[in-house]
């Protein structure tokens, strides 16, 4: 039976089987409520929060006109990514339930999140953490912002005060700057990529348009308003753009991630047109400075011509004088040519006898005439040369005749001695080395006689 199946209202209900007890029928309420309602979400302020050494939290979740108990359990919290305060908003996840020990309609926290602006700002503080560690900000990429440029693109709302702020500031300060404005929505669910678009574009086109740099920007408002900037993809289109990029978001107190990624950052849109344009009055109190010296130079100038003209007009003289030492002047150069002249030729012939001298100390004929001295002279030194080698030549050759007859065999012959040699054309040296019967040859002084051994005495004695 359940509390829907009493009907209270009938009187012959026996009244003791429709009595409850506490514990049941908050038992009974308690799993109604969770069947019934298994996950919820609430958006609602916090009060009343407890931080016990449990580990759990228990706060009030309010709005103006009513409160609701809340429950989030050490298991679940640890999740929880900010520390809860009394105060914020905050929007959970849960389910209904009923404490039963005092029978607290309550709900069971599984999930908590800031809400609103909390939110927004939680996730801002992580994208600029992840994005610095990344090196999106870092000052190594940043490009260079001058001060003064022909022609600068702005990326913002064409309806929006920002624009306005922006041309009103170059008009009077530099209305000689081209202004390129590319509309786009500043805030709502389209605006980053339009603005991503739009810098794109600009940066397409830069040659064709002459776009020199780009203002990003819009006017204040919520964190909410300005989160079209709080955009990853908006950062990383501002970190790839080759035009130099100057951030004009909100006013000085806002700050979003596009301002860090940017090349510069102005707290507001007007003083972006004025760190990016010069002031007109400078120039014109410049250009006034270098009237005035430009000025001073010409006079300084004139002045000094006119002395050179006054000096220049007494140097000059009558025409008949200028004539008369013109011609004073060619007689004493005719005077001097002819005298250079003379010594010239005076000089010539000097050289000219000179060289006669010398052709005839190396005339042939005489070099010839020594030459054929010469000649001679060799001519008899050689015939006696020759005549002496040729009589020690004789000498030489008669002493060693006298020598070869010495040792000749020949005029051993003379002396009746011969030379006998076997049939194999060797000298015979000693009977040992012929045999009986064999044939020997004896060379005398005068023929040869051919013998045959018929007997050997090998007796030395003999």
């Amino acid at each position: 039976m359940t509390l829907f199946d009493i009907d209270l209202s009938n009187p012959r209900v026996d009244q003791k089987e429709a009595v409850l007890s506490v514990s049941s029928l908050n038992k009974m309420a308690r799993g109604l409520l969770e069947s019934n309602f298994p996950a919820v979400a609430v958006n609602g302020e916090i009060s009343n929060l407890a931080t016990p050494a449990s580990g759990h939290w228990y706060l009030t979740l309010k709005d103006k006109n009513s409160q609701l108990r809340c429950a989030m359990f050490a298991g679940r919290n640890r999740f929880v990514r900010f520390k809860p305060q009394n105060g914020n908003q905050i929007i959970v996840w849960g389910k209904l339930s009923i404490y039963e020990g005092r029978g607290d309609y309550q709900l069971i926290v599984d999930s908590m999140e800031e809400a609103g602006d909390g939110a927004l700002r939680r996730a801002f503080e992580e994208l600029k953490e992840k994005l610095q560690v990344e090196g999106l900000f870092s000052e190594e990429h940043k490009k260079e912002v001058y001060s003064y440029y022909d022609h600068i693109g702005v990326v913002t709302s064409s309806s929006g005060a920002a624009i306005q702020d922006i041309l009103s500031v170059f008009e009077r300060r530099f209305p000689a700057t081209k202004i390129t404005l590319f509309p786009v929505a500043v805030q709502g669910g389209d605006a980053p990529s339009g603005i991503i678009r739009a810098i794109e574009l600009a940066n397409q086109h830069q040659q064709k348009l002459g776009i020199e740099a780009l203002i990003v920007g819009r006017g204040g408002g919520s964190l909410e308003d300005l989160q079209a900037f709080n955009e990853e993809s908006v950062a990383r289109a501002i970190f790839s753009s080759k035009l130099p990029i100057t951030s004009a978001i909100g006013h000085e107190i806002d700050f979003t991630i596009a301002d860090f990624v940017a090349d510069l950052r102005a707290p507001t849109p007007s003083a972006a047109a004025e760190q990016m344009s010069p002031d007109q009055a400078e120039y014109f109190d410049t250009f006034s400075a270098y009237r005035a010296d430009l000025t001073s130079r010409l006079k300084t100038i004139l002045l000094q011509a006119k002395k050179n003209l006054h000096w220049l007009a007494k140097q000059l003289k009558r025409p008949d004088r200028r004539l008369q030492e013109h011609a004073q002047n060619l007689d004493r150069l005719e005077n001097q040519m002819q005298l250079a002249i003379r010594n010239q030729i005076t000089i010539q012939n000097g050289e000219l006898k000179h060289l006669q001298q010398s052709m005839l100390s190396n005339s042939p004929i005489n070099r010839v005439k020594i030459l054929s001295i010469q000649l001679q002279k060799i001519t008899e030194d050689f015939k006696q040369f020759i005549t002496k080698a040729v009589s020690q030549t004789q000498s030489q050759l008669a002493e060693l005749t006298r020598s070869l007859s010495a040792v000749s065999p020949l005029n051993t012959l003379a002396r009746g001695y011969s030379i006998t040699y076997d049939d194999n054309n060797q000298v015979i040296r000693s009977a040992e080395n012929v045999k009986a019967g064999s044939t020997v040859v004896s060379i005398l002084e005068k023929g040869n006689i051919e013998s045959t051994v018929k007997s050997i005495n090998t007796d030395d004695t003999k």
